[in-house]
């Protein structure tokens, strides 16, 4: 008798339920019934006041205007809801919104012809990007060069660099391979052999006296018809001796014919005899003075007679003055003893020496470029730099004629030689002060 209550309750409980359930149904699929009435029928289209509003679909064919009509309205609707997003939020922060630009659809039954107009599109872009990137038009480029033209700053034409060392590939006395380092290695000894001023040191000799003595030497040179390395090696160990003490003025002539000795016992392969010397030199010194002199300069100078002198940069320099002329060496030889007869080129190191003497040479002979790349990389000058030795050798050239020692004037004065002696000496060193670059 308890039960039946609690089943009819139970019932009523059950018929409520499926009451509730039949009504979400009924909703749910008024709900589908309206979607589906939506699809294809109504065209949901962004108000001027924000709201959506549905308006019926025109059942009319989808042409390519219309499409090209719907995304137009579509993207300007989107624009002014954006920009009533961005006033809204003006008060607070300003903010520049950019409008949406407008795609244009075009829609044509020719897919390669569209195909075509877009790889068109896209690489104007691209060359548009490019030329924004470089940053260059054709009227910055034109100002860059009228500036560069009004302020003298154009570029000129950066010369070549010949090899100088081509011809010789296959010569094995040339050591193309080692003979950069070579000269590397004499750029920085001829440092450690450098001889000061010291004339002024020495209280019995001044510079005429050398150049007496230095004129005789290249004359006892030439009668024994020696090597050219004996006569720049003898003037060397004669300069280092007269650098490391005082000497007597009666002894000057006999550290000269001892310097001559010595250079010729390790450049030449027969070297004159001592009786030979003393000969020469009126006999005014015995041999034991000759050979007690040679035992004092070796000591002085610690036995060092390995050192780079002019000549040695002269045959590079000389090779590296292209073309290579018989006229220009000897005009460089003729400057380079002329100034070693000379105390002022002293104080010049030996690569300074010859590399002027080949500047002067060439602007003696008139052969433009009087300086070019290739010279500049093989003697580690400028133009610049040399220019002041330049111009002294080339005044000593000047005078060579006039002056009383006269052996190097008359050296270089036959035909052998080219006789450039007797040229007259470039005028644009003489007055010209700067170089012309």
């Amino acid at each position: 008798m308890a039960t039946r209550p609690v089943v009819q309750q139970s019932r009523d409980a059950l018929g409520e339920g499926a009451a509730i359930r039949q009504k979400n149904m009924e909703a749910v699929e008024g709900r589908n019934r309206r979607a589906l009435n939506d699809i294809g029928n109504l065209v949901t289209v962004h108000g001027i006041e924000g709201k959506q509003q549905q308006i019926p679909q025109v059942s009319r064919p989808v042409t390519r205007g219309f499409c090209a009509q719907l995304v137009a309205a579509n993207a300007q609707a989107g624009v002014v809801e954006n920009n009533k997003k961005q006033r809204a939020v003006g008060h607070q922060k300003k903010v520049t919104v950019k409008p949406w630009p407008e795609d244009i659809i075009i829609i044509s039954p020719d897919t390669e012809e569209v195909d075509r107009e877009n790889k068109h599109l896209n690489r104007k872009k691209a060359t548009e990007g490019s030329l924004k990137k470089k940053g260059q038009t054709f009227t910055s480029t034109l100002t860059a060069r009228s500036k560069a033209a009004a302020f003298g700053l154009t570029r000129k034409p950066k010369q070549q660099i010949v090899d100088i060392d081509a011809a010789d590939a296959n010569n094995e006395l040339a050591a193309v391979e080692y003979v950069e380092d070579m000269y590397k290695f004499y750029k920085l000894a001829e440092h450690e052999s450098h001889v000061f001023d010291y004339i002024d040191f020495q209280p019995e000799i001044n510079q005429k006296m050398r150049a007496i003595l230095v004129d005789w030497l290249i004359e006892v040179h030439n009668k024994f018809d020696l090597m050219p390395e004996t006569l720049y090696l003898a003037i060397n160990i004669l300069d280092r001796y007269l650098s490391t003490g005082s000497v007597a003025r009666k002894e000057l002539q006999l550290v000269g014919i001892t310097s001559m000795l010595t250079a010729s016992k390790y450049e030449e392969i027969w070297p004159p005899e001592v009786n030979d010397l003393t000969k020469i030199s009126d006999n005014a010194y015995t041999n034991q003075q000759v050979l007690l002199m040679e035992k004092k300069i070796l000591g002085q100078l610690e036995w060092n007679l390995t050192v780079p002198t002019p000549y040695v940069f002269l045959v590079r320099f000389i090779k590296a003055s292209i073309p290579n002329e018989p006229a220009v060496e000897n005009m460089a030889y003729f400057l380079t003893e002329l100034g070693m007869m000379n105390y002022a080129t002293v104080t010049y190191c030996p690569s300074m020496v010859a590399a002027s003497a080949v500047y002067g040479a060439r602007c003696t002979l008139d052969k433009a470029p009087f300086w070019n790349e290739t010279l500049k990389l093989h003697t580690g000058f400028s133009e610049q730099q040399i220019m002041e030795c330049a111009r002294a050798l080339v005044r000593f050239h000047s005078g060579a004629a006039e002056n009383k020692q006269r052996v190097i004037y008359r050296k270089y004065s036959l035909d052998e030689r080219g006789a450039v002696a007797t040229l007259p000496p470039a005028k644009v060193l003489l007055t010209v002060a700067t170089p012309q670059s």
